[in-house]
């Protein structure tokens, strides 16, 4: 009788919950090239030095895809968090959680990569140390119609999530005149971080919240320095620093945050990259419908470190600028989404070529058959200018000589099913 008095009391003070969400979705993706060439030839400074006349245009050419995929409206996930009560309003929690990919089985309780964290909390606020989301990424998703997620996933988390692969990125990371390279890029921190301290404020600050955050690169330091292996991305790279500060009080929620990501490192070049990222998002429930904007910088920093030689005079940095508009309008039991994203990328470079950019328009409908299960459908179209790349998902595009990405378009219609 004394052991189950105990657990009772034990089970009283603590719980351990089971979650998930299962969603699957019939996705089509088209992503289409063009032969931008008219037989003429220009030279670095963009003025024409030759023509063929005899050049045949080779229109376009496509990718295109289509099948069963997942997390079109919210991302398959399976998860277990808890909590215990440690008296004197210290509470104890953890939360693990795993991605799934339910659409062919193959991923499922392997790897708790989206979120692994164990937390302190009290009237202080949260303390809590694992991996998590990111400040920065917070804004994009919160203020996102779409959530970031399938098809309809807006430009300005598409653009910053491959940022160090986009081609104003890439054409300022090479642009270095008879001199090393910088050292190639390493994992971005762009929406999780891993061996992160987090800490949060309470709750109670009459709508005020926050949160800082830093993640450790965890890389090893040789004394003296002259010992450390002349190895790329082997001293900083992983680390990241960031926060996030809003305000939110009935249907107004407004939230600014700002990331520091070291991606690369060469320390025998004294060399280090870094994607610096600040944002700045806000909704606003106005019953009939509710608006959501965001606009975003994001820069790739690249420090020499008091090293003058053997660079350049300068080394062009890179700056991604995007913002978001969208709404959503309540319908009975459906919930209609649409937005409109743009992104631009300024390669401070002086040849003669446009900055890429990019504008996507999607649109979907989700209906809720229950607190839990939904049917939902999107649309959503890309166009792309200027040899930027971006896509809706899918095949890569036909990019060469000759062919140069255009536009991308995509649909999701799904089934989720929470838990």
């Amino acid at each position: 009788m004394a052991a189950l008095a105990v657990a009772g009391v034990a089970s009283a003070q603590s719980s351990v919950t089971l979650f998930g969400v299962v969603d699957a979705s019939i996705s089509g993706y088209s992503n289409s090239s063009r032969d931008l060439n008219n037989g003429v030839t220009y030279n670095a400074l963009g003025f024409p030095v030759a023509y063929d006349p005899f050049y045949v245009n080779r229109g376009s050419v496509r990718t295109s895809s289509r099948g069963l995929t997942n997390s079109g409206y919210n991302s398959s996930r399976l998860g277990f968090r808890g909590t215990e009560d440690l008296g004197g309003g210290l509470a104890a929690s953890f939360w693990l959680e795993a991605p799934i990919t339910n659409d062919d089985g193959q991923t499922g309780v392997s790897t708790f990569a989206r979120r692994s964290t164990v937390s302190l909390s009290g009237g202080f606020g949260e303390v809590r140390l694992g991996r998590d989301y990111t400040p920065t990424f917070w804004n994009d998703t919160v203020f996102d119609p779409f959530g970031a997620n399938g098809v309809g996933t807006n430009l300005v988390s598409t653009a910053n999530s491959a940022f160090s692969a986009f081609p104003g990125y890439a054409s300022a990371k090479t642009a270095l005149v008879n001199t090393p390279s910088i050292p190639d890029v390493g994992g971005s921190n762009y929406s999780r971080a891993s061996n992160s301290i987090g800490y949060f404020l309470p709750p109670n600050l009459g709508g005020f919240y926050g949160q800082v955050m830093y993640a450790f690169s965890e890389k090893t330091k040789y004394s003296p320095g002259l010992a450390t292996p002349d190895v790329t991305n082997n001293s900083r790279q992983g680390r990241y620093v960031g926060g996030r500060f809003g305000y939110a009080n009935g249907p107004l929620d407004v939230a600014f945050s700002y990331g520091s990501s070291t991606i690369a490192d060469g320390y025998y070049l004294g060399v280090t990259s870094k994607i610096n990222t600040a944002n700045l998002g806000a909704s606003y429930d106005f019953g009939p419908v509710k608006l959501f904007g965001e606009v975003s910088r994001a820069k790739n920093h690249i420090d020499l470190g008091g090293t003058s030689e053997p660079y350049a005079a300068y080394v062009p940095e890179a700056v991604l600028k995007g913002y978001l508009l969208g709404v959503t309008v309540p319908v009975g039991a459906g919930l209609i989404r649409a937005s409109y994203s743009a992104v631009k990328v300024n390669r401070d470079m002086d040849d003669g070529l446009a900055d890429p950019k990019a504008n996507k328009l999607a649109l979907g409908y989700v209906h809720n058959l229950s607190k839990r299960t939904a049917l939902y459908a999107t649309i959503a179209r890309v166009s792309n200018k200027n040899y930027a790349n971006l896509t809706v998902g899918g095949p890569k595009f036909i990019s060469n000589d000759i062919f140069t990405p255009k536009t991308s378009t995509g649909y999701d219609f799904g089934i989720r099913h929470a838990f």
